[in-house]
């Protein structure tokens, strides 16, 4: 740790979805501030006290689950403990990413900091300390319902704060959670009453790629405006549609607003629109172009609305059972994954109809009866050349699977611990399906910006100076029109730009943008990647 390491106070009331990204894509270090290392003192001899008592408690001194009807004697609770997690820890598929890992392991530390948990200080230190050490749990891609908590992944995570199971080394290497920690110097945890339950009874993987999936979501969004606005230039499209006049004072829904602001001041000045503003070329643009601050406006309502929930969720103290004020003890269903799984389906419904009509946007410039004078498929001797042609069929191919992935998770549920947990939310599966979901927006919108800026550069007109920044940039690694070539990594480079705000930054240095959703602390979030930020800085 050095002095311009960033850090994150651990406080479970004011902790944001920016500290969040900062832990787990940046590595920032966690401290738990004084107060709160005192409240959960406070709140485990609550615990402890009913440890000693006759009466069995859940999770305290019962087994778990179906389970949870046998007393444990206190002689076998340290194994009750171990048992647990051991047996909990049974995920199997593909390592999830390391900034899923460090988003559920912080969100699981700061419920631990609000002392409704009920465990030990030293296990909360435990937690940060394997943070802070770059110690990534290895986590596998299967094994959560979304209920009772996101049970498998987590229990991988209490599995190595244990000193077991296996860890991706600050290096990226595999190693032993046993020789990971020693080489940190953090030593093995051994669970007390209550902890394994308090460790692995959270939706906090759920929560973590939600938020890890607004951040990206609103630069997507950002930079679908500017994509779209892109296509309206390269197809000779009106800007009269995006004015205010046309939206708030008759539909106020404010996405809408926003995304018709955005394309309208990315046609700013526009030598393109000026040359046929007054052409009687065309009545109306279609759908794609015209309606595209419904569409995407839509989106960022849907957006807002599923940062809500995460607001509200980074302000739970999901475990159960959980430790009231009064010192008492008592279960509840609060780990049901419902409102987050409804949240992140929701999200993948809407973008995946952002990209759709950003694919029907592309599919107007390769069709010669409809792109308004451009060549077939962009092409630069067509017939000789096929242009983009199959550029856009992996664009369409994209789409296509942003459609079934749409498909809600949260609708199905299947039954499981003999019984008892009789209804559950998949809401992790709804966020692993978003997260790559996510990743193929970028790849469309990606594609679009290569097809829209090579049209404008066939185009007689210059762009306007919003558009003409993200071509400019856009230049400095990929070529304009021209024969034929290896078109896969020029694509990359175009879907790279939209990915890590690149090409949103470049258009915001210029003039800038409306962005609609906010953090818990009421900032606007730009979805921006730190180099992406640095980079409009400079």
């Amino acid at each position: 740790m050095t002095a311009d390491t960033p850090t994150v106070a651990l406080d479970p009331d004011a902790l944001t979805f920016a500290d969040v990204l900062a832990v787990a894509r940046h590595d920032a270090q966690v401290t738990v501030p004084e107060a709160v290392a005192e409240n959960v003192a406070a709140n485990r001899s609550a615990v402890e006290a009913l440890a000693e008592a006759p009466r069995p408690v859940y999770g305290v001194s019962t087994g778990f689950g179906a389970l949870a009807q046998r007393h444990i004697a206190h002689d076998l609770r340290a194994q009750l403990q171990k048992s647990l997690i051991r047996s909990h820890a049974a995920g199997v598929g593909t390592p999830v990413e390391r900034e899923v890992v460090r988003a559920l392991m912080l969100l699981r530390a700061r419920t631990l900091a609000t002392g409704r948990t009920g465990v030990r200080l030293e296990t909360l230190n435990t937690y940060v300390a394997i943070l802070n050490a770059g110690i990534t749990p290895v986590v596998y891609e299967y094994g959560s319902l979304g209920c009772s908590g996101d049970l498998a992944p987590l229990s991988a995570c209490a599995l190595v704060a244990m000193g077991e199971g296996e860890v991706h080394a600050p290096d990226g290497t595999t190693a032993s959670a046993a020789d990971a920690l020693a080489a940190a110097g953090i030593e093995p945890l051994e669970l007390a009453e209550k902890e394994g339950l308090a460790l692995v009874n959270g939706t906090d993987g759920m929560l973590g790629m939600l938020i890890l999936a607004l951040h990206d979501i609103e630069n997507l969004l950002t930079t679908a405006d500017l994509t779209a606005a892109m296509s309206v230039e390269a197809q000779l499209g009106t800007d009269r549609v995006f004015m205010p006049d046309l939206h708030e004072p008759l539909r106020p829904h404010p996405g809408q607003a926003a995304s018709a602001a955005n394309m309208l001041a990315a046609l700013k000045d526009s030598a393109i629109v000026a040359s046929h503003r007054d052409s009687t070329h065309l009545v109306q643009d279609a759908y794609s172009l015209r309606c595209t601050p419904q569409v995407t406006g839509a989106a960022r309502d849907a957006a807002a609305f599923a940062a809500q929930v995460a607001a509200r969720e980074l302000r739970a103290a999901i475990d159960n059972p959980v430790v009231l004020p009064d010192g008492s003890v008592s279960s509840n269903g609060n780990f049901h994954g419902a409102p987050l799984a409804h949240a992140l389906d929701f999200l993948a419904i809407a973008v995946a109809d952002a990209a759709n009509i950003a694919e029907r946007r592309t599919d107007r410039m390769m069709d010669v009866a409809r792109s308004e004078g451009l060549p077939p498929f962009l092409a630069d001797d067509a017939g000789v050349d096929s242009g983009l042609m199959i550029a856009h069929y992996t664009q369409a191919a994209l789409v296509s699977e942003l459609k079934r992935l749409a498909t809600p998770a949260s609708v199905d549920s299947i039954p499981s611990s003999a019984m008892q947990e009789d209804h559950v939310s998949m809401g992790w599966s709804a966020a692993r399906k978003l997260r790559t979901a996510v990743t193929n927006f970028a790849s469309v919108l990606g594609i679009e910006l290569y097809a829209a800026a090579r049209a404008t550069d066939l185009r007689e007109h210059d762009p306007a100076a919003v558009t003409g920044a993200v071509i400019s940039l856009l230049r400095e690694t990929v070529p304009g029109p021209g024969p034929d070539r290896f078109l896969s990594p020029e694509l990359a480079e175009a879907i790279e730009l939209v990915a890590s705000g690149r090409a949103s930054a470049a258009a915001e240095a210029v003039a800038p943008l409306t962005h609609t959703l906010t953090d818990t602390d009421g900032t606007v979030l730009t979805g921006r990647s730190q180099d992406a930020a640095r980079s409009e800085d400079a």
